[in-house]
């Protein structure tokens, strides 16, 4: 048997005054069911369950990026809704040196998939 056809509100309220059934007077939006599978798949791609996130990827290649050195003095922390990695770093030479690299961090950053979407970093003691 077909599912019913579902219509908007102001619709079931006319229908249900022309049958003499309480109308649904709320102002809150009607919950749109969805399949299950559907919405596991949206979890997994938002959260990166399964794969490598890119700012894990981005710590995993830290030493290679910006050289053992300074490395040791730094630390990725995570990528914004911007696209701006935050990096903690310990001393002032270090954090000098990153800024004066950005734009050499940033390519090889950005050569490694999935971390194409970086545009900048921010540079915070720590």
């Amino acid at each position: 048997m077909p599912e019913p056809h579902e219509f908007s509100r102001s619709v079931e309220n006319l229908i249900a005054s022309m049958r003499g059934l309480p109308t649904n007077d709320s102002r809150s939006r009607p919950r749109r069911e969805r399949p299950i599978g559907e919405t596991i798949d949206q979890l997994l791609r938002k959260y990166h369950i399964g794969t490598d996130a890119p700012d894990h990827t981005v710590r995993q290649h830290w030493a290679d990026i910006v050289g053992n050195a300074n490395a040791a003095y730094s630390h990725p922390v995570k990528i914004d809704t911007k696209g701006k990695l935050l990096v903690l770093v310990s001393h002032a030479v270090v954090r000098d040196e990153i800024r004066l690299l950005e734009t050499i961090i940033l390519q090889r950053i950005r050569q490694i998939q999935g971390c194409e979407k970086v545009v900048g970093l921010t540079l915070r003691a720590g």
